[in-house]
C-alpha cells in the first residue's frame, strides 16, 4: 500500500521530456546555480560514462578533463536545476559503465564516435 502512494508522489516529480542520451555519448549539461539572490547557468561538458537508477531516481555521471584533473559531476535527470542536456556527439562503447576512463590519459581516454544513418 505505501509502494502506491511513493509512486504517486515520484511521478508528479518527473520531467514531461528526459533528454535522449546514452553512455559514452558527449554532452553538455546546463545546470541552474543560485548564488545568494542571483541565478546563472553553468554548462558542464564531458562524456557520459554512467546511467543508473530508474524512475525519478535516475542518475548519470559526466567526466571530463580540467587543467589535467579529471572531474566527474553526478546529477538527477529530473532535477529542477538541470535546464537542459544537450548531446555534442554520440560515442561508440560496448559497456554500460565507463570506468576504465578514469585509468586514462590523453587520446586513449577518448570514445569513438558513432556514425548515425547518413541518410536521415
Amino acid at each position: 500500500m505505501n509502494f502506491e502512494i511513493i509512486k504517486e508522489l515520484e511521478k508528479e516529480q518527473l520531467k514531461a521530456e528526459v533528454p535522449q542520451f546514452a553512455t559514452g555519448d558527449t554532452v553538455r549539461v546546463h545546470n541552474r546555480i543560485k548564488e545568494g539572490t542571483r541565478e546563472r547557468v553553468q554548462i558542464f561538458e564531458g562524456t557520459v560514462i554512467k546511467i543508473q537508477g530508474g524512475g525519478a531516481r535516475t542518475t548519470f555521471t559526466v567526466r571530463k578533463i580540467s587543467n589535467g584533473i579529471g572531474v566527474e559531476k553526478t546529477w538527477p535527470i529530473h532535477s529542477p536545476n538541470v535546464e537542459n542536456v544537450e548531446v555534442v556527439r554520440r560515442g561508440k562503447v560496448r559497456r554500460a559503465k565507463l570506468f576504465y576512463l578514469r585509468g586514462l590519459s590523453g587520446k586513449k581516454a577518448k570514445v569513438k564516435a558513432r556514425i548515425d544513418d547518413r541518410k536521415k
